[in-house]
């Protein structure tokens, strides 16, 4: 089934990624007859992001310990472009059963609507393994804005109106298809101003060439901490120990616009069931662990084990929210 923006806009958003996701596609399954003979050589994780990027760290703390598990090497490779989208393709096209990809929202979800030319399908071409770690963004706004409370400083960014400017890393970006959702829900106007890179959008603050953007927290929390640029909260639905001082932007009253960012393993759609759910289990044991949990913590995820299904569900509900913001602002990119 092929998503159009047709459907998305007579059907919504919600009902489109219903059918799509819809719950127990992707079921834990109990291992056939067989599975324990999954893997018979090496495990390859392709991350879309060059090394030291957050998802590739996020990668490299479960390797070993699921090399461990599995009883074969889990090598880590790095193939950098088009924000992740080169490395979802060629998971999708791997046939070997033994490739599988390290994959953030806009790969598994949004990736066709934001460009129909990709030359893979999120709906049709992947096999969800489960969630790495789940990070809020922190809705943060330029030292100049004035109020003590996260309200008053809300309100002054309304107050700005169209000669407001937010930031962000990219057209299609979490960060661009998040701002434009609070943007509807908090009757904001400013324009956007797209950057190359979350560090522009930093200096931007900084600077006050921006008045607004979301930030990763590990980014972000430095400059609140200092004071030269102030928060309104996270945009997860509680508060996160990732920024355990913020509140989240529910308490500014800013409802309807809960979003996380997200790293997960996805497998090929043909990769054969036993193997996805025996894969599911060793990284649920790997993630579960303390210290496992406490080194994405340190790389700026928060541990989230989880079954196939909730990693299908997670997907669903991205879908419904950043798609239905692509469709109704037209929003297209070529990544």
């Amino acid at each position: 089934m092929t998503i159009t923006k047709r459907r998305l806009l007579e059907g919504g958003a919600a009902a489109v990624a219903t059918s799509l996701f819809a719950p127990g596609s992707w079921a834990q399954q109990r291992p056939a007859a067989g599975a324990d003979a999954w893997p018979t050589k090496p495990v390859h994780i392709l991350v879309g992001f060059p090394a030291g990027a957050s998802p590739d760290l996020a990668t490299r703390a479960i390797a070993e310990p699921l090399s461990k598990i599995l009883r074969q090497p889990v090598v880590v490779e790095n193939k950098p472009g088009a924000s992740g989208n080169t490395v979802a393709d060629l998971v999708a096209k791997a046939t070997d059963d033994h490739t599988i990809g390290a994959l953030i929202n806009g790969n598994l979800t949004i990736a066709k609507l934001l460009n129909p030319a990709l030359p893979f399908d999120p709906e049709k071409d992947f096999a969800p393994v489960g969630l790495i770690g789940t990070a809020p963004l922190v809705l943060a706004v330029s030292g100049s804005a004035t109020g003590k409370t996260a309200a008053d400083q809300l309100l002054w960014v309304r107050n700005l109106g169209s000669s407001g400017k937010y930031g962000t890393p990219g057209v299609g970006t979490v960060g661009h298809l998040g701002m434009e959702l609070i943007k509807s829900r908090a009757a904001i106007t400013a324009q956007h101003k797209p950057y190359t890179g979350n560090p522009q959008v930093i200096a931007g603050l900084l600077a006050n060439e921006i008045q607004l953007a979301l930030l990763p927290p590990g980014l972000a929390l430095p400059h609140i901490k200092s004071g030269k640029i102030k928060a309104i909260g996270v945009t997860s639905p509680e508060r996160s120990p990732l920024a355990s001082e913020l509140p989240t932007i529910r308490d500014a009253d800013v409802r309807g616009a809960d979003l996380e960012i997200w790293t997960a393993l996805a497998a090929p759609a043909g990769m054969k069931p036993a193997a996805v759910a025996k894969l599911n289990a060793a990284l649920v044991e790997v993630i579960s662990s303390p210290d496992v949990s406490e080194a994405l913590l340190k790389t700026g995820w928060q541990a989230q084990p989880g079954s196939p299904d909730t990693l299908a569900k997670r997907m669903r509900a991205d879908t419904t929210r950043l798609g239905g913001v692509i469709i109704m602002k037209g929003i297209h990119s070529e990544g």
